[in-house]
């Protein structure tokens, strides 16, 4: 089954301009993600890069790195928030699938190995595919009603202490001007119950790269601008604050709060890199409407109807 609606075309966007990545570059020390070590000389995780296939993942990564380094100019703060050991969660903007490779290849460079919650047609690609399952891609069946058992696969790998990167709108967004979309909260539940089992607050990072949805994939030249924050860690101890007494799983109005704050931070820093005003509204995937954004602890469902009866008047 085909996802539902379609991105918006690249001219809905401007490229990233010179300007503004000067202006970003003035304020946050821009490296290039794309080269060993972007920070400066630090010791790799030796245990993570030795599990998952040193010389697949090595040719990977360089394949990835000179064909992004091709195709645009890339350019990222924050990879000293990446932690040099223990488990993490990444939840990476999906506006186009440099998304996807952009925070990859900069926490490969970065001497980390996470393991990535990918839609499992991508392992069934031919040749790319074994090596996307090589490096630790977790193949995500959608739409197969399996949800808990990969939020369980999910929470495995970081009560394992590996690192763990998700792309928590579940798609390329559909927002027509490519802000980040409502977001399933399955990414929620997978940080909450992995926190609570190991008894602390696993750390969790928004990785937010924007300037590639204006890319011409067939003819990418000019290269265009293409930045990335790896945002300081996101604070969810208050949503821990009674996990003992949670039952089976963590409550769905903790897992859809956690999301919400992942979307919100998400804009405000594509807001940053952009150099405009984020949006005080989401276009909400599940009914294919733009809503307002919601408050703190809201129900999802409960803005869906209101949205809905709305839209009927």
């Amino acid at each position: 089954m085909v996802s539902k609606g379609k991105p918006s075309p690249r001219r809905a966007v401007k490229p990233l301009s010179d300007v503004q990545v000067r202006k970003l570059a003035a304020e946050y020390a821009l490296v290039d993600p794309t080269r060993p070590f972007p920070i400066g000389r630090m010791e790799p995780n030796q245990r993570e890069i030795d599990e998952l296939n040193p010389k697949i993942t090595r040719r990977l990564v360089e394949g990835a790195a000179k064909v992004l380094r091709a195709s645009c100019k890339v350019r990222a703060w924050g990879l000293e928030n990446v932690p040099v050991e223990g488990a993490y969660i990444t939840c990476a903007t999906h506006v186009t699938q440099f998304d996807v490779f952009v925070p990859m290849v900069a926490m490969f460079q970065m001497g980390r190995r996470p393991r990535y919650m990918a839609k499992a047609e991508m392992g069934k690609w031919p040749v790319i595919g074994k090596w996307f399952r090589a490096v630790g891609m977790q193949p995500v069946p959608r739409r197969s009603g399996k949800a808990r058992e990969i939020e369980e696969a999910s929470v495995q790998i970081l009560t394992s202490n590996h690192a763990l990167t998700i792309w928590p709108e579940g798609t390329v967004t559909r927002d027509p001007q490519k802000w980040p979309m409502s977001m399933k909260n399955g990414a929620g539940f997978i940080a909450l119950e992995a926190s609570r089992r190991v008894g602390y607050q696993i750390p969790l990072f928004c990785a937010v790269t924007w300037g590639a949805a204006s890319i011409n994939h067939w003819w990418p030249w000019p290269r265009k601008n293409v930045v990335m924050c790896y945002d300081t860690q996101l604070d969810y101890s208050d949503l821990l604050a009674n996990m003992d007494s949670w039952g089976e799983e963590p409550p769905v109005e903790l897992a859809n709060e956690l999301v919400r704050r992942v979307r919100v931070r998400m804009k405000e820093v594509m807001a940053n890199i952009r150099g405009i005003q984020a949006p005080d509204t989401f276009y909400d995937y599940r009914i294919e409407k733009e809503v307002p954004e919601v408050p703190p602890f809201s129900d999802p469902h409960e803005i869906d109807k209101r949205a809905e009866e709305s839209a009927t008047r």
